[in-house]
């Protein structure tokens, strides 16, 4: 059997229930093999038998479900954006209509005899205009066999709506007890519901963002060198393996390849996490979109731009954003046993009271009271309103949630994974100590103003902390990229640099200095070296110090049975000791991209994964954990690939939001026992079981004010979230 695959992009769906109405219509197909089919990305994941279905006919059998297919990708952001806007339209139309309705219905502003016309106008245009959406996916759900919480919308919404506009118009056919209005009611439903479709949208569109911004990273050019040595800029898109091209300092290297002449300080921090430039020389290999810092390098081309490092990156994000989201639809699942319930309830009521009772009043006031009791507007509610209060109490607390259905997720988390470099540490390389006499602190600070390398600037901002001024003349400045400094001052030779620098030059190092180098090295510390006429006179330390909550972060994640891992880009001594220091058992170093997604998925094997980082590097990681974490001061594409941005780029932050999440989940649940409680004690009493015994019958009116306590309940519970303590 010929197996083919296929990948399509979906527009038109609206919530994730489209895309499993999807796949379950066309695993039904003869031919289809497998499906696969991202309401998160909009894309699609298709294996056929191309003798038994075609892809022409996959597209097709798409499109009759009421999707577009959209070959290209840029047709489908502007369908998205299209989208989008419109449901924003329908949210803003709806909370206005609604209110209005509600000030014209308790303020007396308009004369009786017209005020419920005026209202019913209003209602109309919400339940059919704002409301549409949620008919047409009902239709959708009911014709797949799914019964989800739009049809409940649609049927509650149709009753207490229809069931007004008959008293409105027709009030002989109810006696005078039961002449009630819900307008207002069917309004509220439709316009909350839009907002929790408005905030699920809304995260999904920022969560494509970041995509955009990672293709760009690459430079669209390049300086292409020609058989004749003369340099030609050309598409970076168009090299061929074996090209040669100049770049210079500042430029992003186009594509990955091999130095064949020249030498250079390459930063390599939105790839490798690495904090400070590397050295590279011939023969050492470099990566698309790093950037030459310092020097002057030809580059031969080892692959064409679709191979490099960034375009795998860029593909595993694309990966990583396709999965399905695991967030469970709790109400939705109970719903599809729920509407056919009500549906099946309200018949038997009509059936009961109408053919054997033969009271055909009460019939049709029974039936029409169940429809209205069971409306879902407690059950809508249950979940948005708590999670627009737990995004709200969030923000207070310096944590942005783009995505509100990770809340669900972090109370399963068992592994905390962090980046070192910016995210443990505060990312901004120091000087922690030196033994050098501050007579020569003078000289040192003027010869490292000539480089702009943040080694070079650490030390200047060391010294001129101490008031010391900077602005010595200095002659013969030499910067070797990857080794140091060479200059002369006063007739003397001085050497600034790494122990390969001082190799290079014959520098003596003393016994002494060389002692302090090596025990600096086990402490996790860079050391510069500083020579006069070629004897040392002492060095320098660099470090990237821990943030100061760092270690009670690690702790309060241990006490919660979330083991902690650290995972990053730095040499293995650095990274052990590092996480000796928090108090971390496991480590992963010197990784690259590619590597940390791989770790990330050989933990999802065994349970949830938070990844917290803040680089360019870490953004395939943060997509692929089932919650990425990122801080403010990150890469914008980091933060576009996040599910959280910690504002106040504080790691305790982290912790608080697992016990926002715990709370938050806790009320959610609380929201719908109430609302299923509710619907399990109010239907009864709607169809007229008290009726026999005590002559009890629950009009519409009593069952509009149930479902309107039941909601008020619920809205309540979901506010304690803004004053609860984290």
């Amino acid at each position: 059997m010929k197996t083919e695959k296929i990948n399509l992009n979906i527009s038109g769906m609206t919530c994730v229930n489209c895309s499993n109405g999807i796949e379950k219509f066309l695993s039904k197909k003869k031919g289809v093999i497998d499906t696969k089919v991202s309401f998160a990305s909009s894309e699609g994941e298709f294996s056929i038998d191309p003798e038994l279905f075609s892809k022409e006919k996959l597209i097709s059998s798409i499109e009759k479900l009421g999707y577009k297919v959209e070959e290209d990708f840029k047709h489908l952001e502007e369908e998205q954006k299209r989208s989008f806007n419109h449901l924003k339209k329908l949210f803003f139309t709806s909370v206005l209509i609604t209110s209005t309705i509600f000030i014209f219905a308790f303020f007396n502003i308009l004369d009786e005899t017209i005020k419920p016309y005026v209202i019913f106008a209003l209602a109309s245009i919400v339940q059919f205009y704002s409301g549409a959406r949620f008919y047409k996916l009902a239709y959708k759900a009911v014709t797949n066999k799914n019964y989800d919480m739009n049809v409940l919308v649609a049927l509650g919404t149709s009753a207490a709506y229809f069931y007004s506009t008959f008293v409105l118009f027709l009030p002989s056919l109810f006696p005078e007890h039961l002449r009630f209005m819900y307008f207002d009611g069917a309004a509220v439903i439709i316009t909350f519901m839009i907002l929790g479709r408005f905030l699920e949208e809304n995260s999904k569109q920022k969560a494509s963002d970041f995509l955009k911004n990672l293709m760009n990273l690459a430079p669209q050019n390049a300086n292409l060198i020609k058989d004749d040595n003369k340099v030609e800029t050309v598409l970076a898109n168009t090299l061929k393996i074996d090209n040669i091209v100049l770049v210079k300092t500042g430029d992003k290297i186009p594509t990955d390849g091999i130095i064949v002449e020249g030498k250079a300080d390459i930063d390599t921090s939105m790839i490798t996490g690495e904090s400070m430039p590397v050295f590279k020389k011939v023969d050492d290999e470099v990566l698309a979109g790093t950037l030459n810092t310092n020097g002057i390098i030809k580059v031969k081309v080892q692959k064409e731009l679709q191979d490099t490092t960034l375009s795998k990156i860029i593909s595993l994000l694309k990966s990583a954003q396709s999965k399905q989201i695991p967030i469970s639809r709790f109400a939705d699942k109970i719903a599809n046993i729920f509407v056919p319930s009500v549906i099946a309830i309200s018949i038997l009521t009509f059936f009961v009271w109408g053919i054997l009772i033969g009271d055909f009043q009460n019939a049709i006031i029974a039936s029409i009271s169940v429809l209205i009791i069971s409306c879902p507007c407690a059950l809508g509610l249950a979940t948005p309103i708590a999670i627009v209060s737990s995004v709200s109490r969030g923000a207070k607390e310096g944590i942005l949630i783009k995505n509100p259905e990770i809340l669900e997720q972090i109370k399963e988390i068992k592994y905390a994974v962090f980046d070192k470099t910016g995210t443990l540490t505060k990312g901004n390389i120091s000087v922690s100590k030196t033994n050098i006499d501050e007579k020569y602190f003078q000289i040192i600070g003027s010869i490292e103003r000539y480089s702009e390398h943040p080694i070079s600037k650490a030390i200047v901002n060391f010294i001129e902390n101490k008031d010391i001024n900077c602005s010595l003349e200095i002659q013969d400045v030499q910067v070797i990229p990857g080794h140091g400094i060479k200059a002369k001052f006063d007739e003397k030779e001085y050497f600034l640099g790494n122990k390969k620098l001082l190799d290079d030059e014959n520098v003596i190092i003393s016994k002494e200095h060389n002692e302090y180098y090596n025990e600096e090295l086990k402490n996790a510390n860079g050391v510069i070296f500083v020579a006069i006429n070629k004897e040392t006179i002492g060095c320098i330390c660099l470090e990237d110090q821990l943030k100061d909550e760092a270690v009670d972060v690690i702790k309060d994640l241990k006490n919660m049975n979330i083991t902690p891992i650290l995972l990053t880009g730095d040499n293995e001594i650095t990274a052990s000791i590092i996480a000796k220091r928090l108090g971390i058992d496991e480590v992963y170093s010197q990784v690259i991209p590619t590597q940390k997604y791989e770790v990330i998925k050989k933990f999802q094997r065994d349970a949830k994964v938070m990844f917290i980082g803040d680089g360019i590097n870490d953004a395939p990681s943060i997509k692929q954990a089932n919650i990425g974490i990122t801080l403010n001061s990150g890469a914008d594409i980091t933060k576009d690939a996040g599910d959280i941005i910690l504002i106040n780029n504080e790691l305790n932050s982290v912790v608080k939001s697992i016990k926002l999440s715990y709370q938050s989940m806790n009320i959610v649940k609380q929201n719908l026992f109430w609302a299923f409680a509710y619907n399990i004690l109010g239907i009864p009493l709607a169809a007229g079981i008290l009726y026999p015994f005590f002559g009890i019958m629950l009009s519409p009116m009593y069952a509009g004010i149930a479902m309107s306590f039941s909601s008020v309940t619920v809205v309540l519970n979901s506010l304690r979230l803004k004053v609860k303590k984290l």
